[in-house]
């Protein structure tokens, strides 16, 4: 098992909740909710990565960071997309200089 199915699973489980009553699943809360809040949540959890390198507590960095990306998974669920589509991303831009990328998206 890879690391990539770990996310795949996270996405699929994501994708179901979001069908589920909102009161039994938080992720169905945040898509009855809407997408503002969803994007205020994925602010605050960015924040508070920020926050945890900030303070330099390893243990708490892994888990906010684990949060935020929980939460931009959720994001791309609200927008019918999927793990695998930033992991086939993240793909295509592998070898290729995050200057050469960046001037290609111009």
């Amino acid at each position: 098992m890879s690391d990539a199915d770990i996310l795949r699973r996270l996405g699929e489980a994501i994708a179901e909740r979001k069908r589920a009553e909102a009161s039994g699943s938080y992720v169905a809360s945040l898509f009855a909710k809407g997408e503002d809040a969803i994007l205020k949540k994925l602010a605050e959890e960015a924040a508070e990565t920020v926050l945890a390198a900030k303070g330099g507590d390893k243990l708490h960095l892994v888990r906010e960071t684990a949060d935020l990306w929980f939460h931009s998974l959720v994001l791309l669920a609200w927008h019918g997309l999927a793990p695998e589509d930033v992991l086939a991303e993240l793909e295509r831009r592998e070898g290729v200089s995050g200057i050469e990328e960046k001037a290609s998206r111009k």
